[in-house]
């Protein structure tokens, strides 16, 4: 019988623990949020949460993650790995971050080509004027037949204000983007039309997430391949990706 109103007293003291644990975790969030938002007033924080390693904190500002140390005076701007599971945890977790932004942008914005039946989605951004960009349009039918779905984005390298950019508004503007965008990679001109475009906003989410140089393939785990990938390559990077 004594024993009982022992335990009683034991699981409430590891409560009450357990909840100073939680209120102080959350008083180091507030603090490094704070620090973080007084020193970058215009940063995007989604997310502060503990790391893997103690008293270090991990620190999500789409696309981008960092640590911080417990007391926020302190920043490492690198990778964090798991020696013995030989994984880079900071780029598993950058990947998803830069798929989840370009998710965000809306598949309406986007060239959209699909096959019948689709195995996997790639996400491409494109530049009108960069002959491996031409080569890959010129897969686009093999990379369909494989199952393989493509999403163009807008990246002209060149940047605002350059006639690349300008082809982009174009097609973006057409009422037919897809014949838009083959007769402009065929060289072909197109009908000068102008809107309300998604190009900028999908040029800047390019260099948000990494984007140098056209083609830029992202697969569905955030994967970056850099470069033209012809279709029965690219078909075993995605089958070993999907693998993994």
């Amino acid at each position: 019988m004594t024993k009982k109103p022992f335990l009683i007293f034991s699981l409430t003291a590891w409560l009450l623990l357990q909840s100073f644990s939680v209120l102080a975790e959350t008083d180091s969030v507030k603090n490094i949020r704070a620090v973080l938002k007084h020193k970058f007033p215009q940063a995007n924080i989604s997310r502060i949460e503990k790391s893997l390693v103690p008293d270090l904190y991990e620190v999500e500002m789409p696309p981008h993650i960092f640590y911080i140390s417990k007391d926020a005076k302190y920043v490492i701007n690198g990778d964090l790995i798991d020696l013995p599971a030989d994984r880079n945890i900071t780029q598993e977790k950058q990947a998803k971050a830069r798929i989840t932004t370009i998710n965000q942008l809306g598949e309406a914005s986007m060239i959209i080509y699909a096959p019948k039946k689709t195995k996997y989605t790639i996400s491409v951004f494109t530049d009108i004027d960069c002959p491996y960009c031409h080569k890959l349009h010129n897969e686009i039918d093999k990379y369909n037949a494989l199952g393989i779905r493509v999403r163009y984005l807008a990246y002209p390298r060149s940047g605002p204000n350059t006639p690349s950019f300008t082809k982009a508004e174009h097609v973006w503007c057409a009422k037919d983007r897809k014949k838009a965008i083959t007769d402009a990679m065929n060289g072909k001109s197109i009908e000068a039309k102008t809107c309300n475009n998604p190009v900028m906003k999908q040029f800047v989410t390019g260099v948000k997430v990494g984007v140098t140089g056209t083609p830029a393939i992202f697969l569905e785990n955030g994967q970056l391949l850099p470069g033209y990938y012809p279709a029965d390559k690219l078909i075993k990077v995605l089958e070993q990706s999907k693998s993994m």
